[in-house]
């Protein structure tokens, strides 16, 4: 069954997914909703656009058409060879010239059946269209195949971009030439240019002829292939212009003939009202009467920007309603709690005021048996009273004896950490076999075997005690000496929920001492830490290592600090005299510093305490140095 903080942490994480989803989901619809408002809105725009288009064109169309009706133009075309000719042309050239400038069109001119200008409006310009051969030009071919002709292109004279419109000129029911208007729609390019949105239009070779963005015009929507390309330079179409690609991509297609695109146009950014890269939605239509396409292009920008602050908003409602929801459930099962709790402790009091009750009784019962014993010692005392001051004398006597016997209590006292760890991990030994973890258990064995080592090598230090030897001095690295000595601790640590902190200078400080004892002494100064935070809020153990120059050579030192109430002043005057403790009964005996303190000394050192001006004790302990590998003798040793 998972774990309370697991149920939590997933509860959290279904929050966080239905806030993300909720947010995703708003998201969608605002961009769903805003792409509709703007395809409704481009579909408007688009209908304008059409309308203006086709107003403009229409405005000229029976133009070319009226040249059958000047007698002067028909005779010009019908009768080459007329000795008048000169005169002839020179007056419909006039005539030309005024409709021109009345019709506001860039020129109007007529070819005769062999392709070549007999009368223009710009006759009287350097560069005027009379003689020039155009018979290579659509338009002027489908008039004479079908009666008109209609092409945009650009002017191989002038390089003049423009509308021609062509109409076969008729002589009865004889076609003798053609006429031929070419129509600016420049003023209505620039009236694009001022609305929100840009406009295109489109040839049927996919070519952007007209539009309000001046660096689209003459580019291609889709790729040019060689063949069409060498076909455009022999009619001339687009006066050999480059047709480089606009640059658009197609995302994906919707209802009505709408797109979503991309384009990405290269080169140098024009400044224009309106974006002209970016994420747009296209709308095309046809225009009646000619092979174009008027397409719109509305940017999504906008509209994602719009969906991106309806989906923060539905986010952020959905994290608060989500929130409330949190605090609800954790408030009722906090009540619940509470409750339980409350349940509990009133049993409890209920338990321990029954068990008072019991002990109570027993203990009134206790009192008068020793009430009636106690009248008949009195006696039995004031004889012994004699015999016990006696015996006092004969203690001084023994002092030596209680130095040994004090070393005895003291391996007493080092004895019952290890054992207390054996039976810890020869517990956690049996649950992990019965889950079959086997490498777990290897390793409490194999902890087990090194404290049974440790037990040996404690009663091996009680013999070397009695022969008044010490343990063989060795390099000592504190890094080490501490990892084991935390690793004994570690149990009582996590119980705790104590922090150590290790402060550890660098280079690595190495002690000259026996390594065993200098872990027992760092486990009973962590131990005592630990022992002082009881109860405290924050529990940590500050541990501080470093290695200094002294008179008498290099020493370790290291400071164990812990964060509790500190030392009073009777345990500062008996901090480590033996059976001396501040502990409940039952929870020390008293000799652990004792016992540190002499191991200290033998090693060379010494072992202090004190309050910490921030709060709390400070044990000192200073160490000989190892000495370096480049020293060429080693320092002095006690």
């Amino acid at each position: 069954m998972p774990s309370p903080r697991s149920l939590r942490r997933l509860t959290v994480l279904l929050l966080l997914g239905g806030v993300l989803l909720c947010g995703g989901m708003a998201y969608l619809l605002a961009q769903r909703m805003g792409q509709a408002q703007i395809q409704a809105t481009g579909l408007h725009r688009l209908e304008l656009y059409t309308a203006s288009l086709q107003r403009e064109i229409s405005k000229y169309a029976f133009l070319p058409g009226t040249l059958e009706l000047q007698k002067d133009v028909l005779s010009l075309l019908s009768t080459p060879s007329d000795t008048s000719l000169p005169r002839r042309a020179d007056s419909v050239n006039a005539y030309l010239e005024q409709l021109n400038e009345r019709a506001g069109t860039l020129s109007i001119y007529v070819i005769n059946l062999q392709g070549q200008v007999v009368a223009t409006s710009n006759w009287r310009r350097p560069d005027s269209f009379m003689g020039e051969d155009l018979r290579f030009r659509p338009y002027f071919q489908d008039a004479l195949s079908t009666g008109t002709g209609r092409l945009f292109g650009i002017g191989t004279t002038r390089g003049e971009p423009g509308y021609y419109l062509a109409s076969a000129l008729l002589d009865g029911s004889r076609t003798v030439g053609v006429a031929v208007t070419k129509v600016s729609l420049d003023q209505l390019e620039q009236s694009w240019s001022t609305v929100e949105a840009p406009v295109i239009v489109t040839d049927e070779n996919g070519v952007v002829i007209l539009g309000s963005v001046p660096d689209w015009k003459f580019t291609a929507l889709r790729p040019l292939d060689e063949a069409t390309r060498k076909a455009f330079d022999q009619t001339l179409q687009y006066n050999r212009k480059a047709l480089t690609p606009l640059g658009m991509k197609v995302l994906s297609d919707l209802d009505q003939g709408a797109r979503l695109v991309r384009v990405a146009r290269e080169g140098t950014e024009m400044a224009s009202v309106y974006p002209v890269t970016g994420r747009f939605l296209t709308q095309s239509r046809a225009l009646p009467g000619t092979p174009w396409t008027l397409t719109v292009f509305s940017h999504l920008a906008r509209a994602d920007e719009a969906a991106q602050s309806d989906a923060l908003i539905a986010t952020i409602g959905a994290a608060f309603v989500a929130l409330l929801g949190f605090m609800f459930n954790q408030r009722r099962r906090h009540e619940r709690d509470r409750l339980r709790d409350r349940l509990a402790a009133r049993e409890a009091l209920q338990a321990a005021h029954d068990e008072l009750e019991r002990k109570v009784q027993q203990r009134t019962a206790d009192l008068s048996r020793t009430n009636e014993r106690l009248q008949s010692e009195v006696q039995e005392r004031i004889r012994a009273e004699g015999t016990l001051r006696a015996a006092q004398n004969e203690l001084v006597q023994a002092g030596k004896l209680a130095v040994i016997g004090q070393l005895s209590a003291g391996v007493a006292h080092e004895l019952n950490q290890p054992l207390t760890a054996l039976r810890t991990l020869s517990g956690n030994s049996v649950r992990f076999l019965e889950r079959g973890d086997l490498p777990t258990v290897r390793v409490n064995l194999e902890r087990i075997a090194q404290l049974a080592d440790r037990m040996g090598r404690i009663t091996g230090e009680l013999r070397a005690f009695a022969r008044k030897s010490t343990g063989e001095p060795r390099p000592v690295p504190l890094r080490a000496a501490l990892t084991n000595a935390l690793a004994v601790l570690e149990p009582r640590i996590q119980q705790t929920s104590a922090q150590v902190q290790l402060d550890m200078a660098e280079p690595e400080p190495v002690a000259w001492c026996d390594g065993n004892r200098l872990e027992q002494v760092l486990v009973n100064l962590i131990n005592n830490a630990l022992d002082a935070m009881a109860g405290c809020a924050t529990l940590r153990v500050e541990i501080r290592c470093e290695q200094l120059a002294s008179t008498g050579g290099e020493q370790v030192h290291v400071q164990v600090r812990d964060l509790g109430p500190g030392l009073t002043e009777e345990a500062l005057a008996h901090l480590f005299e033996p059976f001396f403790t501040t502990k409940g009964s039952g929870d020390g005996l008293g000799l652990g510093l004792a016992l540190s303190a002499g191991i200290v000394r033998e090693s060379g050192g010494t072992l202090s305490g004190a309050n910490h001006p921030d709060g709390g004790a400070v044990f000192h302990l200073a160490l000989p140095a190892a000495p370096r590998p480049d020293a060429d003798t080693a320092p002095d040793r006690p």
